[in-house]
């Protein structure tokens, strides 16, 4: 990036001098655009954090008590300095935008991570046209396709009832913030059975409820006596209950890993899981390319992720000028 940019990248993250604010800091700074609430972009430690409306809950959830928080509304245009700013629906969990950043006739565009699929517990992802577009590159490469999530979520229904006629168990593993919550919406296509709770899940599914957004009824595995047959039952947890002593209460079960991740089949054999069920919540190859065709930039910069095989595609079969950007984002440690 020249001198000139609109968004650098300074010690603490992004940063656009025109409007004196940075975009997920990873360290604290005195105005952070936060894109949404997982937490290599929300990090505590900053004096203002200005983000979507329909992302307070989560963040208030996720940073410390006390942050001061900004909530706007999709596509309002405000000022922070010489910058008019304003934030447009990603696509990728509640709440989740995309950063316009307009000074003068310039207009540069920061994705955060988005994904262009539908999914009933989020805003759908807004094309915004711009001359320069920042955009996630988490999953680029040609074998990342996904198929619709009603097929998916209709597979794990049918894994489900499986395990239950065999007297097991079924245990889901996912994300807390963003999977977990898809995953309850999208079954309801399919059954309205009670799912039962990781502890770790519960704070921000209730969020999601509280949001309006529909799902599945739940109940905290906590709250049943160690005496309960869960052998019919859905479990869904975060990957860090895997072969801890919480998984002993349940004495025959069947696991299985809900993420992109799992298009590998390798990563389901080696992290054990009886069952792999490909679904992100971040774009595909093909959704990467249309994304960045829609927005008509002429210039983009690729962050966390295959940054590599993504920019040399984009310079010299695509035709636009690309290049990678290295930041401290996560590669997909919350799909």
């Amino acid at each position: 990036m020249s001198r000139t940019s609109l968004i650098t990248l300074s010690p603490a993250g992004l940063y656009c001098a025109a409007g004196d604010f940075h975009i997920d800091p990873w360290r604290g700074v005195p105005r952070a655009v936060i894109t949404h609430a997982h937490a290599d972009h929300a990090r505590s430690g900053s004096d203002l954090y200005v983000a979507s409306h329909d992302g307070m809950p989560l963040l208030r959830r996720r940073l410390a008590r006390g942050s001061l928080l900004r909530g706007v509304d999709y596509g309002r245009r405000f000022r922070l300095g010489k910058a008019w700013v304003s934030l447009h629906p990603a696509g990728h969990v509640l709440g989740s935008a995309q950063v316009r950043v307009e000074v003068g006739s310039r207009v540069w565009v920061a994705s955060g991570d988005y994904k262009r699929d539908p999914d009933p517990t989020c805003q759908p992802f807004e094309v915004v046209p711009c001359d320069t577009f920042i955009t996630e590159a988490t999953f680029a490469l040609p074998i990342y396709r996904w198929r619709p999530a009603s097929e998916v979520a209709a597979d794990i229904h049918d894994w489900w009832r499986h395990n239950a006629e065999g007297g097991r168990t079924t245990v889901l593993f996912c994300y807390a913030l963003g999977k977990a919550q898809r995953l309850l919406a999208e079954l309801r296509r399919y059954t309205d059975r009670t799912v039962y709770l990781h502890g770790a899940l519960t704070p921000l599914v209730e969020a999601y409820r509280e949001a309006g957004v529909a799902m599945l009824p739940t109940m905290p595995v906590s709250e049943l006596g160690r005496s309960a047959d869960l052998s019919n039952a859905l479990v869904l947890a975060p990957p860090s209950a895997a072969g801890s002593p919480w998984m002993r209460r349940f004495r025959r079960h069947a696991s299985g890993f809900a993420s992109g991740w799992m298009r590998i089949r390798g990563n389901r054999r080696r992290r054990g899981y009886d069952r792999g069920f490909v679904l992100s919540d971040h774009a595909d190859w093909p959704s990467l390319l249309q994304t960045v065709r829609e927005t008509g930039a002429d210039h983009v910069l690729a962050t966390h992720g295959r940054t590599d095989v993504f920019v040399r595609y984009l310079n010299e079969v695509v035709g636009i000028r690309a290049e990678p950007l290295r930041t401290e984002f996560g590669d997909e440690a919350d799909d």
